[in-house]
């Protein structure tokens, strides 16, 4: 007699189903090879299941797609709402929308439709929020304070969204929106001169402070990352809905760490007349910043690996190409030549970083003190 099979017997002795349910669920199970023992578990891993337990396994993917069947019905679903896009107020969208959801997500709990239909809301109500804009809905207001309302439907809708239907990109969808909310607020409070005359109004000395208004936005994408941990950190074998949650919330906190890193290292590069263009990507004659670009890249990419999140290595992927073309120009090649030199690079770099990436994290984390090890994603 099998471990599952005992447990149903159990179960129905202690009135928790009835005998012949667990006759049926375990006919149920047998039926379908599910393994009805651990040990069988295991010596099915020597045979049809063994990339289940290869040790390369990704466990940062999100359960996106189950089945074909998935991509047929969000192909579906894209056709549907881009022909009542072009036929129908944008109105219309919102029933068809929620109809799907309670279809497609709440009973069949299907995956990539969840998230093709929760960005269609995000942009359904950005959509909405700028038609009542360019309606003169906001005229009179601030452009702070117009922001503030453009971005307050977005995280009530949202968590409503994500109160009945539980998908893991509207939750972080809801916390992004609040970090938006929140930015703009500061700055709000602060003043319009601080946003504005920090980056480009000389017209406010007191309150030109470049370094302030990168300061706010710093800290603003190191607390989006700390949140993104938390839910990391709550669940470090990837099993479960927090592990979605923040996989969408380091993909967007890893290039606004980074683009917000960059800019506060090159603060004092910004002219009064108005923010450097070189400010985000170096310009491919600037030699100078481009090693600052690559030491800043890398040491995110670092931090990649020891949390085991690939978001932080793709983020910075363009500012490495235009810094290792700035670099390469230094030794008069032309830019074409350079250009697709500094493509080369970067795709036998990505290559190197995504073969070997277990064996950097065994590398790394291991090194690491055993409790920081123990809260980390396994090694593999």
């Amino acid at each position: 007699m099998s471990n599952l099979e005992t447990a149903l017997i159990g179960a129905a002795e202690a009135g928790i189903i009835t005998r012949n349910q667990a006759d049926t669920l375990f006919s149920y199970l047998r039926e379908r090879n599910v393994p009805l023992d651990p040990a069988e578990g295991m010596a099915a891993s020597s045979g049809t299941r063994e990339d289940d337990v290869n040790p390369l396994e990704d466990t940062e993917a999100p359960r996106f797609v189950r089945g074909f069947h998935d991509i047929l019905i969000t192909i579906g679903i894209i056709v549907l709402l881009v022909g009542l896009r072009g036929l129908f107020s944008i109105y219309v969208q919102l029933p068809v929308i929620i109809v799907l959801v309670e279809i497609l997500v709440r009973r069949q709990r299907l995956a990539l439709p969840a998230v093709v239909l929760t960005l269609w809301l995000v942009y359904w109500i950005g959509t909405v929020v700028v038609a009542h804009h360019a309606l003169g809905d906001f005229d009179g207001l601030s452009a702070l304070a117009a922001g503030m309302l453009m971005l307050l439907p977005f995280p009530p809708l949202l968590g409503l969204f994500y109160w009945r239907y539980r998908v893991p990109l509207s939750l972080a969808a809801v916390l992004l929106s609040l970090f938006a909310l929140a930015v703009t607020g500061i700055f709000y409070l602060i003043g319009v001169p601080f946003l504005i005359g920090g980056v480009s109004d000389p017209a406010h000395p007191q309150g030109a402070s470049p370094f302030l208004t990168l300061c706010i936005l710093f800290g603003a994408a190191l607390a989006m990352f700390a949140v993104a941990m938390y839910f990391d950190l709550k669940d470090p074998r990837r099993v479960t809905r927090n592990s979605d949650v923040a996989f969408w919330m380091h993909l967007a906190t890893a290039p606004a760490l980074l683009y917000t890193t960059i800019m506060l290292v090159f603060w004092l590069q910004i002219d009064k007349a108005g923010a450097d263009p070189g400010l985000l990507f170096p310009s491919l004659d600037n030699y100078s910043r481009a090693p600052v670009i690559v030491a800043i890249v890398l040491i995110l990419m670092f931090v990649g690996v020891i949390i085991d999140r690939r978001a932080f290595v793709t983020s910075g992927l363009v500012s490495l190409g235009v810094a290792i073309v700035s670099i390469l120009r230094q030794s008069q090649a032309q830019v074409d030549t350079a250009g697709f030199a500094a493509l080369l690079l970067v795709g036998l770099f990505v290559l190197m970083i995504g073969v070997g990436w277990p064996h950097l994290r065994r590398a790394i984390v291991g090194r690491l003190p055993l409790g920081i090890q123990t809260k980390l994603p396994a090694l593999r």
